[in-house]
């Protein structure tokens, strides 16, 4: 999985750690052991939803005081060393080389402009406050409740107040359960919340996202939807899920997250086409959505082309503008690591990431400048000290 339990990948700020202990007390003590330093100003962490969460949050708290943390639960991680699976990864953030304000969104369906507004100037106090240079400039990640439904409405709200801060971020899984997602802030982990955290630094940085999907000629109008939960129920006026099968060639029973991996749909914005994944079939036949879905909207269906070389490109171009990175925080959508694990190629994705010094984890969604999107690698590359 990686070198080492509590292992971290570099001595420079931001730190990064993993451990694979699934006691909270000895995972957060070998994730604090790994990042501590004098100046260790915030720890964010993605953690699998195998631990026991209120006694892991407890620990964290313990672990890390007076030191704020955020973080969520995840469907994968990805560790110093690449793909984990039932551990624990964290990143720790020097104050001397970042400013970061946490916020938690507590009520997903009541937050209008207002109350993002007010969040968005708190924060900005906050990262000015805390900045170590004025001429940081800020970006955001943003961590959802997985199982919310309320993504879309939550991050268009937020990208009104933002007034053009690069944000990106992932929705909290829970190992491929879909039952029950957390996102950690404010000493706890929560459901049906978002903790938006603000991160500026003088060191250069790049909000990116990338998909390895390409549109095919076949195209499917939705035609009947439940839309509150996110329903699809006909299909060119056809039951959705035997539609989507004669897609495929598969048959209906054959219906699974591999198979949703591998023959996606996605809707054209412009010239630019987004993936609407699906999370399942149910019991009357229609297929439910990862993502918001609308009456009327014509879904192209999306064919993969080479995931890891479409990858590393993507890594090397941020490589070239940036120069090597002290980190990049990735949002991995889980239904591509299905897809590296059906072909096979994990370990290659591992090492690939591992170089890279990407950190982050598996998500049920991905959030890129106000949209809620699928399928993606979505994250920030951070250069070295300048």
């Amino acid at each position: 999985m990686f070198d080492a339990p509590g292992s971290s990948s570099t001595t420079a700020s931001p730190r990064t750690a993993a451990s694979d202990s699934l006691d909270p007390e000895r995972a957060a003590a070998e994730l604090a052991e790994a990042l501590a330093g004098p100046g260790l100003g915030f720890v964010l962490f993605f953690c699998s939803a195998d631990y026991p969460l209120a006694a892991l949050g407890e620990a964290l708290e313990r672990a890390f005081a007076p030191v704020p943390l955020a973080g969520c639960t995840t469907a994968g991680e990805i560790t110093p060393a690449g793909y984990g699976r039932g551990c624990i990864v964290a990143i720790g953030f020097d104050r001397d080389d970042f400013a970061i304000g946490c916020a938690r969104v507590a009520d997903l369906e009541a937050f209008a402009l207002p109350q993002a507004q007010r969040l968005v100037d708190g924060l900005l106090a906050d990262c000015r406050r805390r900045a170590p240079d004025a001429e940081a400039r800020p970006f955001v990640l943003t961590l959802l409740d997985g199982l919310s439904s309320s993504e879309e409405q939550v991050l268009s709200t937020l990208e009104a107040a933002l007034g053009g801060i690069p944000s990106f971020g992932g929705s909290a899984g829970d190992d491929n359960r879909l039952s029950h997602t957390h996102v950690y802030a404010e000493g706890g982990f929560h459901d049906a919340s978002a903790v938006v955290v603000m991160i500026a630094s003088r060191r250069p940085f790049e909000v990116f996202t990338t998909h390895h999907l390409r549109p095919r000629r076949e195209k499917l109008v939705v035609t009947a939807v439940d839309r509150e939960r996110r329903r699809v129920l006909e299909l060119n006026a056809a039951p959705a899920a035997e539609e989507y099968a004669r897609l495929v060639g598969r048959p209906v029973a054959a219906l699974d997250d591999g198979v949703f991996a591998r023959h996606p749909l996605a809707v054209r914005i412009g010239e630019d086409h987004y993936v609407r994944s699906i999370q399942r079939v149910d019991d009357d036949g229609g297929l439910r959505f990862y993502c918001a879905v609308e009456n009327g909207i014509v879904l192209t269906a999306m064919q993969p082309a080479p995931m890891l070389e479409e990858l590393a490109g993507v890594l090397d171009g941020l490589g070239r503008r940036l120069g090597p990175p002290a980190l990049i925080l990735g949002c991995d959508c889980f239904l591509r690591r299905l897809e590296l694990e059906a072909l096979g190629r994990v370990e290659d994705a591992s090492r690939l990431l591992a170089e890279a010094r990407v950190v982050g984890f598996n998500t049920y969604g991905e959030q890129h400048q106000g949209r809620h999107i699928n399928q993606t690698f979505t994250g920030v590359a951070i250069g070295s000290r300048g």
